[in-house]
This record gives structure tokens, C-alpha cells and sequence, in this order.
């Protein structure tokens, strides 16, 4: 509008006719949005990048839209219509007016970043002190889209071997526990690419973490990323662990956990407070067992059940229930061989501890012992325990006498992460439903 504008008071001295060229600033506007997507041009690396300078990029991007909207015309035969003066005013007016409006963003961006205001994925920095030292918080992201929360030293010994040292295997561990209390979205490696052993074996490591892990390019790639011979992206970075779940497939199984947890809630009302009143006069003690479990990366929570025992075991020591256990009240034996007595952990499903379907949490005590003896344990927590999982309905209810009876459910558990689907999910539900009537290995 502004062009066709300018054109004709310069070349008419009047305003005429400017309802033609409504549409073509919105249809242009879009393809250069469209092409500046594909290209990365929004990109808020690209935007932070104050040695970088856009006008080249917009003239070529600027031209390609010319062209686009010029070939449209002519094939909708409908050229004639515009102004060729108005046309090349246009042209001409838009990518300076771009180039200025490219700058004054880039400034007020700089700006909120050098306040603080914007912030990129919470990550958990693990590094020789070396790499570490030439790695500033505006670089980390910059370039690469994370925001510390806090950085860990791995040792600089070179050790030797295909196993870490006591002082590597402890600081791994130390750098895993931040993640968690610091409540990370990310672990970040900052290594020397020529240290194989060391990236080998902290990957290795972090396998036991549901957490993203991406692997930095040392100090010599981020050298010749700088280089402008040469042609490499500012988030150049190697992903050698992927999170279980997307953050939309966290969020729809979130819904659906939300969902079936209020649902079943309001059902099970009823049911929930005769079974309470009854285990109160059945045999002295509490309605509600509360028991400390690992749940989404080990971190701890209390879970809820009815209480069926005479015991509230919660410590080192945790004794599994057998078959005809004297531990088990009269009641008590009926809620758990019918599973009214997890009907409760649907308040941990609101409270976002636990969710509908996943693999069974167990007390610490016996995370800790089946940990020792079983190398892929720890990958069950790589999603939130559940209520009922894949594991539960194929069989694996019940004690765990054998080591080989466990590794079977840890089994079943690991092929969920790696097939998890909504439609999974629903289908667990459903077998839960079919299970609970055969009351397989419940006692």
C-alpha cells in the first residue's frame, strides 16, 4: 500500500485506485515468512549472532518472493491489473524496510537476553575443566539453546581401561543427582572429541538417565565452526541420547492420565470409602500404606494404598508379600487379590507422580537390590511408574522370588518405553481390565 502509494503521488500527484494491491502485501508477507522459516532466519541463535550480518539473506530471500508473486501473476493472467511502477516501488521499499526492522529486533532481543528474560533448556553442564573454561553461559545459548543451571567437573586423569575410575564413576553419579534436584531437561557434555574413552563411558553411563544427552563440539570444532571457509551450523551438536517421549507424546499421555484419574476417581468413590471404613474396623492401624518409591528419574514420592498388612514396612529392609503371608489382614486379602488396594494411586496420577500405565514401582530397598544385579534396572525410570503396565498383564504380578522372574518383567517394562503409543496405552488398559478377573499371581 505504501509503495503503490508513494508511486502514484510521485508519478500522478493523486491517490487511485489501491484496492488491487490489498491482497499482494499479505501474500507476500506469508512467503517470506514461509521461505525465512525454512532457512532458519527466525531462529533465535541466528538472532543472537552479533557478527552476523542478514542483508544478504534478505535481498536473496526478498528477490525469491519477486519472482514467486511474479509467476503467480502470470499464470492467474492477472498482471495487467497492477502498476508496473507500483510493483517495482514495492520491490524495492520492502527489504530496506526488512534490513532496518531485522536490526532493531536483533537489538531488542540482545537486550532481553542480556537480562535474563530468556532462557533455553535447563541443562546440567559436565565437562573437563578445560573444555568447561572456554564454554561461556551466553555461548551455551547462543549457539546451542541451553541455559546451565549448574556445571560439574569430570575429573582430568586419563585412566585407562573399558571401566571408569572410583573418582569418574562418582562424579557421573554426582552430575546425574543435580539433574534431578535441579530439575534439568538436559545433560550436556563438554569433552575433547579426541577422548573417545571418556565420551564413550560417560555415555554409557548416562544411559541410567531419562534425560536428552548431547555431546558438544570441543574448543577445535567450535574453532573452525568460526571459521567463515567454512559452511557448519551454530547448533552443531551430536544427540547420543533421545528423551523416551517427545514432549507432545509427555503431554498427551499427561491428558489421558489426567483424564482416566478424575474418572476413575468419581466411579470408584464409593467403593474408595466402604473399603476404608472396613479396613478401620478390620484390624488396628491406618486406612492409607505409604510406602517411599523411585518414580521418573528416580525421584522419590509416596505412594498410596490401602493398607492390608499388619506391617507398614518403608526402610532398608522391605519383605514381598507370599503366597498365604500371615502378614495379610482378613480384608487385607481380599483387596489385594481383587486390586482394590491400588485404587488409591489414582491420587498420585493427579498429583503427576505416577501414571496410568508404566512399569510397577517397587520399594527402594528393592530398587536397590535388583539394581545391583540387573544392568538394565535403572532404565525403568526412564518414564513415570504406573498404576498397570505391560509387565502386569502378561503375567509378571506378584512376588519376585527368582531373579529370573524379575528380569522378565524389567524385560516387558523396557519393550513398553520403546514401543509406547497412546493406542498402547489404551490397549494395556483394557488387558488390566480382563487380567484383574483371572487374579493371576495376586495374593
Amino acid at each position: 500500500m505504501v509503495g503503490t502509494g508513494l508511486y502514484q503521488i510521485v508519478a500522478n500527484s493523486f491517490l487511485d485506485h489501491l484496492e488491487p494491491v490489498l491482497g499482494i502485501g499479505p501474500v507476500a508477507a506469508l512467503l517470506y515468512v514461509l521461505i525465512g522459516y525454512a532457512t532458519g532466519l527466525y531462529d533465535l541463535r541466528a538472532a543472537l549472532a552479533k557478527k552476523r550480518r542478514d542483508s544478504g539473506r534478505i535481498f536473496a530471500q526478498w528477490t525469491l518472493v519477486i519472482l514467486l508473486l511474479t509467476s503467480l501473476a502470470f499464470l492467474m493472467k492477472s498482471g495487467a491489473v497492477y502498476s508496473r511502477g507500483s510493483v517495482i516501488c514495492f520491490s524495492l521499499l520492502a527489504p530496506l524496510l526488512l534490513v532496518g526492522c531485522r536490526r532493531f529486533a536483533k537489538r531488542i532481543v540482545a537486550g532481553v537476553v542480556a537480562d535474563g528474560q530468556v532462557k533455553g533448556l535447563r541443562a546440567v553442564l559436565l565437562g573437563t575443566g578445560e573444555e568447561l573454561a572456554a564454554l561461556g553461559f551466553e555461548e551455551l545459548l547462543e549457539k546451542f539453546g541451553f541455559t546451565e543451571v549448574e556445571r560439574v567437573a569430570f575429573p582430568t586423569g586419563r585412566g585407562g581401561g573399558f571401566a571408569m575410575s572410583a573418582g569418574e564413576a562418582a562424579t557421573l553419579e554426582h552430575a546425574i543427582g543435580v539433574a534431578r534436584i535441579r530439575g534439568a531437561e538436559a545433560i550436556v557434555l563438554a569433552f575433547p572429541w579426541s577422548d573417545t574413552r571418556k565420551v564413550e563411558l560417560v555415555r554409557d553411563g548416562l544411559r541410567i538417565s531419562p534425560l536428552p544427552v548431547r555431546l558438544l563440539p570441543d574448543r577445535r570444532i567450535r574453532s573452525l565452526a568460526g571459521n567463515p571457509s567454512f559452511r557448519l551450523q551454530n547448533s552443531l551438536s551430536v544427540e547420543i541420547q533421545r528423551g523416551p517421549l517427545s514432549r507432545a507424546e509427555q503431554a498427551s499421555k499427561r491428558l489421558l492420565d489426567i483424564v482416566g484419574a478424575l474418572v476413575g476417581l468419581v466411579v470408584f468413590a464409593p467403593l474408595m470409602i466402604l473399603s476404608a471404613i472396613v479396613v478401620k474396623l478390620d484390624s488396628p492401624g491406618p486406612v492409607f500404606f505409604r510406602q517411599k518409591r523411585n518414580g521418573f528419574n528416580a525421584k522419590e514420592f509416596s505412594i498410596f494404598k490401602f493398607r492390608t498388612m499388619t506391617v507398614m514396612e518403608d526402610g532398608a529392609t522391605v519383605v514381598q508379600a507370599k503366597r498365604f503371608d500371615p502378614r495379610v489382614t482378613r480384608f487385607g486379602r481380599l483387596l489385594r487379590r481383587s486390586s482394590i488396594d491400588e485404587v488409591p494411586q489414582l491420587i498420585n496420577v493427579l498429583m503427576g507422580d505416577m501414571s496410568l500405565v508404566g512399569p510397577r514401582p517397587h520399594a527402594l530397598a528393592h530398587d536397590s537390590h535388583y539394581g545391583r544385579l540387573l544392568s538394565d534396572y535403572a532404565f525403568r525410570h526412564h518414564v513415570k511408574p504406573g498404576i498397570t503396565g505391560w509387565a502386569q498383564v502378561k503375567g509378571y504380578r506378584g512376588e519376585t522370588a527368582l531373579v529370573e522372574q524379575m528380569k522378565g518383567r524389567i524385560d516387558c517394562d523396557l519393550w513398553y518405553i520403546n514401543n509406547w503409543s497412546l493406542t498402547l496405552d489404551l490397549k494395556i488398559l483394557s488387558l488390566t481390565c480382563l487380567e484383574l478377573t483371572s487374579r493371576r499371581n495376586a495374593y
